[in-house]
């Protein structure tokens, strides 16, 4: 496997975790609906969250949050509408980015950005 695939994988897999900790229910990870993929679909306090996991090795050149483009957004909504239907769920939807980053001594750092698409316009 590549390393940014392992990095991937880790990051959301740790990002699954600091989500039960802090007292959410994971409801699905991976969820598919044709070319559109979310990473992790959890509630908490009757609510759907639907986060996108960005892992990077560095932000140098980019935080991981701002490689979520207007196209992916539109994926991931297109996406959550899916599973809504599909599994007939009637709350409240929300839009979460967890970012994945290495401190300085190499720790992987998580930052939660709650309503994360609210600030973009997915039109």
């Amino acid at each position: 496997m590549a390393d940014h695939n392992e990095l991937g994988k880790k990051a959301e897999d740790l990002a699954a975790e600091y989500l039960v900790k802090n007292g959410y229910k994971i409801l699905v990870r991976n969820f598919r609906f044709q070319k559109s993929e979310i990473d992790i679909i959890a509630e908490k306090d009757h609510l759907i969250v639907v986060v996108e996991v960005k892992a990077r090795s560095t932000d140098f050149f980019i935080l991981p949050q701002e490689a979520v483009t207007k196209g992916k957004i539109k994926s991931i909504v297109l996406a959550a509408n899916h599973f809504m239907e599909e599994f007939n769920k009637n709350q409240e939807v929300r839009f979460d980015i967890i970012s994945v980053l290495p401190d300085k001594t190499g720790k992987l750092v998580i930052e939660h950005i709650e309503d994360a698409f609210e600030a973009f316009d997915a039109n």
